[in-house]
């Protein structure tokens, strides 16, 4: 439903990452006026010059052309509007205890801005009873909550497909009163095609984390059959496939570990605020943990082995970094932790990976050629464009994503 140009209103997105950014250049289409908000300089730089700094396809084009209408502006502090979108980070503390922090100061920055009949909705992922929290820190700087409009929706989007599924993906719309879930769900159906869930924002809440905490614990089945496939001399992507065959089977694929924002910290938050029943979701995470140690330790194997036989120590070459397959997305990559792990052993390693353009601790090459030094090849993220590379003669292979399984 388009809105009509006499009606169109303005938006403030408060953080433009991953989710932030996209959305804010997708309004800007459907005629809203849009301010984006983030609290890092650069980032606010590089989108006023019509830039971006992440990968997405078709991004730098549409984010290109709502800054160049004037439709789309960065700031580091958040301005008046008819409608506030939080789409900051919601991290894990060390002790893997959920982290608000950036949801509850975004709450406190917009605040000051916020007039009766504005819409807030947050889309961050975040534990049960957020948005009731978001609602508080509002009521605290002096926001009459009977005047506003307070509501949860989740994004649902694939890094590498976000701008169409910003659009062609359902959506839960939980409000805290049933005029704010009517609120929001009106907005979303300005530009949203897919199906409108309408619910209670504790439920909606709790919906996302569910989604990935199925998905967590479907990766920790594949990788647990992939470690018991090793064990038996087994292909565990033939056995995975032979299963799948099956019309109520669909194992997912196994991995290095488990990655991204989403699937690895989202079921984190469920089994901290239900430790006595999350039991399955805990147990998940922690043999995802376990494939990342496994896969670790089945280099220092092939390094040991390959020592012994050649007297001189090897070079390993480690191809993907990020959490995913063709995308620079590296949140809590198990690639990532692994190829720090060896560095920090002492291994001689060196990294592959085309996608990958930001400065790490250490070098990163973009070239095929350069496996031609490695002595092992250990396959982490299967890449498109990996799929395509030649491995040299003689050298040990060690898939953990599939790559080879062509």
């Amino acid at each position: 439903m388009e809105i009509p140009e006499k009606t169109k209103k303005t938006v403030c997105v408060m953080g433009l990452g991953y989710v932030g950014l996209p959305t804010a250049a997708i309004l800007t289409r459907h005629g809203y006026r849009v301010a984006g908000v983030d609290i890092n300089k650069s980032v606010v730089e590089t989108i006023n010059h019509g830039k971006i700094h992440i990968a997405e396809e078709g991004l730098d084009e549409l984010v290109s052309g709502s800054v160049g209408t004037g439709l789309l502006t960065a700031a580091l502090e958040p301005s008046a509007a008819n409608i506030f979108l939080i789409t900051v980070p919601t991290p894990l503390k060390d002790d893997f205890i959920p982290n608000i922090d950036h949801v509850l100061a975004a709450a406190h920055a917009l605040a000051p801005h916020v007039r009766p009949g504005n819409l807030i909705i947050l889309e961050s992922t975040s534990p049960v009873g957020t948005t009731e929290k978001v609602a508080a820190q509002l009521a605290e700087c002096g926001v009459p909550l009977d005047d506003i409009d307070i509501a949860y929706c989740p994004e649902r989007i694939l890094p590498g497909n976000t701008l169409s599924e910003l659009i062609e993906n359902s959506r839960i719309i939980g409000g805290l009163t049933p005029r704010a879930s009517q609120s929001a769900r009106e907005f979303y159906a300005s530009f949203v095609t897919g199906e409108l869930i309408v619910t209670d924002a504790r439920t909606a809440e709790m919906a996302k984390l569910v989604e990935n905490a199925y998905r967590n614990v479907n990766i920790a089945f594949a990788n647990e059959l992939s470690m018991i496939c090793d064990e038996s001399g087994l292909n565990v992507w033939n056995v995975i496939e032979c299963a799948n065959k099956h019309p109520r089977v669909n194992i997912l694929k196994p991995g290095p570990g488990v990655g991204g924002h989403c699937v690895a910290v989202d079921p984190l938050f469920i089994s901290h605020a239900a430790r006595d029943e999350a039991k399955l979701i805990s147990a998940a995470h922690h043999r995802n943990t376990e494939k990342t140690k496994w896969v670790v330790d089945k280099i220092r194997k092939a390094a040991f082995e390959f020592t012994r036989v050649n007297h001189r120590a090897p070079s390993i070459a480690c191809l993907g970094l990020s959490y995913k397959p063709n995308s620079d997305d590296i949140r809590e990559s198990p690639a990532l932790s692994i190829v720090r792990q060896l560095i920090r052993e002492g291994y001689d390693v060196f990294c592959v990976d085309p996608h990958i353009t930001r400065a790490l601790e250490f070098y990163i090459t973009n070239t095929a050629p350069s496996l031609e030094s490695g002595d092992i090849i250990v396959c982490l993220v299967a890449h498109d464009v990996f799929k395509k590379v030649s491995f040299p003669q003689g050298a040990q292979i060690l898939d953990f994503c599939g790559l080879t399984e062509r």
